[in-house]
């Protein structure tokens, strides 16, 4: 007997669980059922891909290495599904966007703006992540695209980019502050003695800031850490409080005003991400074209 879809998925549930009762649950079969099933796919595979003698069931050697492409088979197939139910005119179709936070601010508003003035059928998801949690999303094929920066660590094995365009960050200050207004450059050091409203540690933008003052010896006074970058620009806005944010988040917005660092911060450069080899939905190749044009 040939493995069938059902013993794939019968058996990552069990790997994912570590036990028959949960897995049993989640799929809505009985135990004993699931239990045969994975007995057939053993028999029909011919090595044991389960070691059932402790507390938790778990992969074998055999089990991890058939799991992974058991895993693999059924991502391709839910790809293939996607392919069939997609119109070649994008009358219809979804994409699933991640963006690291900075991007919601100011690039994928114009970006869903502009998909969905030229194919209005086409349903956008968008999920804001970390850059480790866009590629581990784009490699369970949970994401069809993510935006992030090229690094300064490489991508994962498996996910690739293209370069988009070059973010540039600065100071940003409310009408409140007393350095609205002012073009002559701020020396770094400066920023010990004013305080800050910064993106919590762990973000990627938060890394970048925290490097670069290192490297100038900047202890920065920080009195607000936020997880987004709306709660930043409102604290700014409200408060005598500056942020560090990109500079084109500024452009549009009449009570934010972007005060020049010296040295500034490093230039990144902003990347398209997709999983490598992977099938690549019509909305996302729309996506893509238009990410591209926005960016030149």
């Amino acid at each position: 007997m040939a493995p069938e879809l059902r013993h794939l998925r019968y058996l990552l549930a069990v790997a994912e669980h570590a036990s028959f009762t949960y897995a049993a649950e989640e799929l809505r079969v009985s135990q004993p059922t699931l239990s045969q099933q994975i007995k057939q796919l053993e028999r029909a595979v011919g090595a044991q891909l389960l070691d059932r003698t402790g507390r938790a069931v778990r992969l074998t050697d055999a089990g991890s290495a058939y799991a992974h492409y058991a895993r693999r088979a059924l991502q391709d197939l839910a790809a293939a599904e996607r392919a069939l139910s997609e119109v070649a005119d994008l009358s219809r179709g979804t994409l699933r966007l991640a963006t690291t936070p900075t991007f919601t601010a100011y690039l994928v508003g114009p970006l869903a703006a502009r998909l969905h003035e030229r194919h209005p059928g086409i349903a956008l998801d968008v999920r804001e992540r970390s850059q480790d949690d866009i590629e581990s999303g784009l490699l369970a094929d949970e994401l069809d695209l993510g935006i992030a920066f090229d690094g300064p660590r490489p991508h994962r094995a498996g996910v690739t980019g293209t370069d988009l365009f070059t973010e540039t960050l600065g100071l940003v200050v409310g009408d409140a502050h007393p350095h609205a207004g002012r073009t002559r450059p701020l020396p770094v050091r400066e920023l010990a003695d004013c305080p800050l409203a910064l993106l919590s540690p762990g973000f990627a933008t938060r890394d970048h800031i925290d490097a670069h003052f290192a490297g100038h010896r900047v202890q920065p006074r920080i009195a607000v850490q936020a997880d987004s970058i709306s709660a930043l620009t409102e604290i700014v806005r409200r408060t005598p409080l500056a942020t560090v944010l990109p500079d084109a988040l500024t452009r549009d917005h009449p009570h934010l005003h972007p005060v020049p660092l010296s040295p500034a911060l490093p230039p990144r450069t902003v990347t398209l991400l997709r999983r490598e080899n992977a099938y690549e939905t019509a909305a996302a190749r729309a996506f893509a074209e238009l990410a591209r044009a926005w960016a030149h």
